[in-house]
């Protein structure tokens, strides 16, 4: 049987699609967001250095530079439904190796677990982001994919909790400095209680994966047609004499704006544990959720707001420069001060933060906007080769690779707190993207 097929701009008939797409962005959410919880977690198991821990973030966002291409050559080989399907198998093998590696405290085992786990998530959002924003029209682009958002930090709110309470356990205030602290027999004793937390968890996920693999290979998911689509932008088919994906400004700007927003995005979710640590907070391995919560408000002022209120490219500059704000906020504030959360939330039983660390967690406030205001922008009139234009993107996401190590290695040598500088160059260039990268359409 032929599988059905949906065009561009379709809108008829999409509410199943876009629920299981919407089922897709929740578990990128949930595994991406682990890495909030693992790297303290494995800093403890495997004794690392803040350089060498953040490399558990690099070994997983690498792999979206390494394998974007081969898993665009799989999605126009298979479709957008097979190849989700091979996808959440991938993922599963991946969850997998981490028995092991928790059985041996392998530190290479765990770095090869995450890159297989970075892998099968490049080629399941190589198809599952284009499929999102080229179901509807452009201008609610954004909107869908707030959704999608919401579901994705959704998840990656829940991540850390699940996290803490299925892998930690009765151990969560166990930190680096009251491991080192203990005598040689029992440090070993609760380091193997600790990695070993970590095995029927990951068992548990493997299953869900297959299953959720079965689901969607099992429904009636319709492929895109997009041979022959018009750019929203310029009103012509912009691919029509085009044979690569270079030959778009547009999206080679909008993939630089990618790799720059992820690795903000991603310091900001997996840097925050690690320095509230430092700071001597409570519960680090949580952290990252407040990250992920200030991001969830960020989505639902983005549904209310855009297109209604605010262009998608509006919302994209005020995002960029409430980034750069911050950035400044975290690197002149007084450590000992709480002022800010506890005027946020100071009346709820929410745990009270150190102003640096709320605005750690601010940053997902200001990064929400972003991966929603781009993908539409960038992928813009790209047709046919909206599968590699969707690769180059996703290859992109290597700054969560690189950027987060660059942060460690200035967090080294001058401190977490003025580590954070580093962020105001990447939200200018998102800035300079909203303003005119995106209208970029030829080089000349």
């Amino acid at each position: 049987m032929q599988a059905s097929s949906v065009q561009p701009n379709q809108t008829s008939h999409s509410f199943v699609p876009i629920a299981l797409i919407g089922l897709l962005f929740f578990i990128f959410g949930f595994i991406t967001w682990l890495n909030g919880a693992l790297i303290p977690f494995l800093q403890i198991v495997c004794d690392l250095s803040q350089t060498q821990a953040l490399l558990i973030a690099s070994s997983f966002y690498i792999a979206y530079t390494v394998m974007a291409l081969p898993m665009a050559a799989i999605l126009e080989r298979t479709g957008y439904k097979n190849s989700i399907s091979i996808g959440l198998v991938m993922v599963a093998a991946g969850f997998l190796l981490f028995i092991p590696a928790a059985e041996t405290h392998s530190f290479v085992l765990f770095l090869l677990a995450q890159f297989v786990v970075g892998t099968s998530l490049t080629l399941l959002q190589t198809a599952a982001n284009p499929y999102i924003v080229k179901i509807g029209p452009q201008e609610t682009a954004a909107v869908r994919i707030f959704i999608m958002g919401l579901l994705n930090k959704g998840a990656g709110v829940l991540a850390p909790l699940f996290f803490a309470a299925l892998v930690v356990g009765d151990l969560q205030h166990v930190t680096m400095a009251s491991v080192n602290a203990l005598p040689e027999a029992e440090k070993l004793a609760q380091i193997d209680e600790l990695a070993n937390g970590l095995i029927l968890p990951y068992i548990c996920g493997a299953v869900v994966w297959l299953l959720a693999a079965a689901f969607i290979k099992k429904s009636n998911l319709p492929e895109l047609e997009l041979e022959h689509e018009v750019s929203e932008d310029t009103g012509t088919e912009l691919a029509a004499d085009k044979t690569s994906v270079l030959q778009f400004p547009h999206l080679i700007l909008g993939a630089i704006t990618i790799f720059l927003y992820v690795g903000a995005e991603v310091i900001a979710g997996d840097t925050i544990g690690l320095f509230g640590s430092q700071l001597g907070v409570p519960n680090a391995t949580t952290l990252t959720s407040f990250t992920m919560g200030f991001m969830l408000f960020g989505y639902a002022l983005g549904l209310v707001l855009i297109p209604r209120l605010l262009s998608q490219q509006t919302a994209l500059l005020w995002s960029a420069a409430l980034g750069v704000v911050i950035s400044l906020l975290i690197v002149t504030s007084d450590p000992t001060s709480t002022v800010v959360s506890e005027v946020l939330w100071g009346w709820s039983s929410i745990q009270i933060l150190p102003d640096l660390v709320t605005y750690v967690a601010m940053f997902g406030f200001a990064n929400a906007v972003v991966w929603p205001a781009v993908w539409p922008l960038a992928l813009d009139g790209l047709g046919k080769l909206t599968p590699k234009g969707s690769a180059l993107l996703i290859m992109g996401i290597s700054g969560g690779a690189l950027l987060p190590l660059l942060f460690g290695v200035l967090s080294d040598h001058f401190g977490g707190q003025h580590g954070y500088l580093m962020m105001i160059p990447l939200y200018l260039f998102i800035l300079f993207y909203a303003a005119k990268g995106h209208k970029i359409k030829t080089w000349r």
